[in-house]
């Protein structure tokens, strides 16, 4: 599987997830040639090789009539000069409809801006459609996303995964006063992802960078296990003591892998019906595994762990089930890298009739498992026995 990961420890801007990837492509001069002639208004964009902390990467500039887009300094308008005008998101959206690139990429684009407005709406408390943007900030935040939603289109990749975003710490200052880190926007933003303040003192994850990562990511998890082909390092416009980066790492992986969360609990008080009664709902109700397993308890008492697999998206509604089925009254989480061959359902037509199979593969591993349910099925219709029927299966598989 060809996968995208991001690595997030100096945080997320737009410049710098556009630069990382930037760096993934080979043709990146004819990429800003492409970007430049897409007549965004006002603009003009550039990318030139630079270096953090002894580390060569690029660094993506965008121009907004001759100004560099700066946070202090976009601020410094805010505060200042009302003359400057501001766009609201209906203007964003008539740009890019004219912009020419694909409908998907348009697609991409203005979903990355609604989930902006719908940030700012929260937190000003403003509708939607009343939501505006300083025209420097607002036109270099556009070519950002605009450039990351090309780069991605253009590498293609099967998946997007993300590590946990550092977020930063301490203050920031903007026209509405002093907030705090990461500011209101970039926390509406962040809502389910896992972040954490490291230790530097700066805005390292905007609102931008915030809605990229939230739009194209679909986990945020330690680098899994893969074959690393292309890395990609894309500069901020601060320094730190550590590189101020987003490293993109573009390869395949291994095998097929997804996190999980284990949900256990020990009791001594409950019967063993009850236990086969939770077993059952809980798998019905879409969790990976369950099991039972057999444990002495406190003063001698013997006693069932139970534990339940499930994703992330389950976990809340199983522990639900577990409460409402069972006599605990405390579950323990714990979360693993769960590791899995892909798999798909074949039927196979054999001389007492067809069998539904399970083709499991990856990683140079290929089996095929007959439904038992099936061949029970057969057995009792045929009046032969399952090993005579599960040899009709293996005999017709290897033909």
């Amino acid at each position: 599987m060809k996968t995208l990961y991001f690595e997030c420890l100096s945080g997320a801007a737009g410049d710098m997830l556009a630069a990382s990837l930037l760096e993934l492509i080979p043709s990146k001069d004819e990429f800003i040639a492409k970007l430049n002639a897409l007549n965004i208004p006002h603009v003009e964009v550039s990318a030139e090789k630079t270096k953090k902390c002894g580390i060569e990467g690029t660094s993506f500039k965008v121009k907004v009539r001759g100004e560099e887009e700066d946070g202090e300094h976009v601020r410094a308008h805010e505060k200042g000069h009302h003359h400057h005008h501001h766009t609201k998101l209906n203007d964003i959206k008539e740009i890019v409809s004219c912009l020419n690139i694909n409908e998907n990429i348009k697609k991409d684009i203005i979903s990355v801006y609604n989930l902006l407005a719908e940030a700012e709406s929260h937190v000003h408390g403003e509708p939607v459609s009343d939501i505006h943007f300083h025209e420097v900030g607002s036109m270099d935040a556009l070519v950002d996303i605009t450039a990351v939603c090309m780069l991605i289109d253009e590498i293609s990749p099967d998946r997007i995964i993300s590590s946990p975003v550092c977020t930063g710490s301490g203050v920031v200052h903007c026209a509405h006063g002093v907030l705090p880190v990461p500011a209101p926007a970039t926390a509406f933003l962040l809502k389910g992802i896992p972040i954490y303040y490291g230790d530097i003192k700066s805005e390292l994850c905007t609102p931008t960078g915030a809605a990229l990562i939230k739009y194209f990511s679909s986990a945020f998890v330690q680098l899994p296990l893969m074959k690393i082909d292309l890395v990609g390092y894309g500069m901020g416009k601060k320094d730190f003591e550590k590189a101020n980066c987003v490293r993109a790492l573009l390869g395949e992986e291994e095998d097929s892998s997804e996190q999980v969360v284990e949900l256990s609990c020990n009791m001594d008080d409950i019967t063993g019906e009850e236990v086969a009664f939770a077993t059952s709902v809980l798998l019905k109700s879409g969790a990976k595994d369950v099991y039972v397993s057999q444990i002495g308890m406190k003063k001698g008492r013997p006693g069932v762990k139970l534990s339940v697999i499930c994703s992330e998206e389950k976990k809340s509604e199983m522990i639900q089930l577990i409460f409402k089925h069972t006599t605990t009254i405390g579950i323990r989480e714990a979360r693993y890298s769960r590791y899995v061959l892909d798999r798909e359902e074949v039927v196979v037509d054999t001389l007492y009739g067809k069998i539904r199979g399970k083709r499991s593969f990856g990683c140079g591993i290929e089996r095929i498992k007959p439904e038992f349910e099936d061949l029970s099925r057969l057995a009792i219709e045929k009046n032969c026995s399952i090993k005579e029927i599960k040899e009709s299966f293996y005999k017709e598989i290897k033909k």
